[in-house]
């Protein structure tokens, strides 16, 4: 496939866009229409199309919601004091959702057409990207099980899908510093499990623990691993760097660690600042 292939259909009732100084909170608003594509054994992935944005109908007996197949990425664009739009690194964050999905069972996409199926989206949406200080569009990439079947087994059918929404800060907080809640209780993730992935199912391990911080006044959870209780793993959202004795020390990618973007990308840049930089167990003592 390429980009030819995508059909287009515009919408007729186009929605407001957020007026300039609005506060725009995350997660809440979403722009006019989405990329949807669809796989099936036979055929592999077909029918790219960029619709208006609407309810989905699926099957109440869709493997999605039995089984929990289903796998997402995040990232942003941005508008450039010129007026461009630009993407940070999105080929890794396509590259990621393929991981998930092989870990998944799942049928890994073509990068090359998700980021021409991408940009082919925000054309339409350009519109859509806020301007404010802080603000950016969010790209919500994921795909679900679409197979009406009661059983346990990889599905045949799936949904690729990206939707737009356009956010301010994820925290409260802003870019001030974040109250973090050590937990050590609950475990989000083991090393062969799927802690290295963006499941849905990782984030739905994750809530209890993140309400328990919310009930004690914090805004995220600092994970541990799942074994001894004492080496940390990473926060609920982002990955975490520790400077030690003028060393930069981050968890090791180990299987239970998602390899964040962000986090790549700064190890990269704090080398060729000239730091130090070490991947490696860290305990919480």
């Amino acid at each position: 496939m390429d980009i030819n292939d995508i059909k287009i259909t515009l919408t007729q009732n186009p929605g407001q866009k957020p007026a300039k100084g609005v506060e725009l909170g995350f997660g809440r608003l979403f722009t006019d229409h989405i990329f949807l594509m669809d796989y099936d054994a036979r055929d592999g992935w077909r029918d790219p199309r960029i619709v208006p944005y609407a309810r989905l109908s699926l099957d109440p007996a869709a493997m999605v919601f039995h089984y929990g197949q289903a796998a997402f990425e995040g990232m942003k664009a941005y508008r450039s004091k010129n007026g461009d739009t630009l993407l940070f690194r999105p080929r890794l964050n396509f590259e990621r959702l393929n991981s998930s999905n092989a870990r998944l069972c799942m049928p890994e996409i073509d990068v090359d057409f998700a980021l021409s199926a991408l940009k082919e989206l925000l054309k339409i949406e350009n519109d859509w990207i806020p301007t404010d200080d802080g603000t950016s569009l969010y790209i919500r990439p994921f795909v679900i099980a679409t197979d009406p079947f009661l059983g346990v087994r990889p599905s045949d059918t799936y949904l690729f899908i990206i939707i737009l929404s356009p956010v301010g800060a994820y925290y409260p907080e802003g870019l001030a510093p974040v109250k973090i809640n050590v937990e050590t209780e609950y475990v989000r993730a083991v090393r062969g499990g799927l802690g290295f992935t963006k499941a849905a199912a990782n984030y739905a391990a994750s809530l209890k623990s993140q309400n328990k911080a919310k009930d004690l006044g914090y805004t995220q959870v600092l994970w541990l691993d799942a074994i001894e209780r004492k080496y940390i793993e990473e926060v609920g959202t982002m990955n975490v760097f520790f400077k030690i004795d003028g060393k930069i020390i981050t968890p090791a990618l180990a299987g239970s660690v998602l390899p964040g973007v962000t986090r790549n990308s700064a190890i990269h840049l704090l080398k060729n600042f000239g730091y130090e930089v070490e991947e490696r167990s860290v305990s919480i003592d």
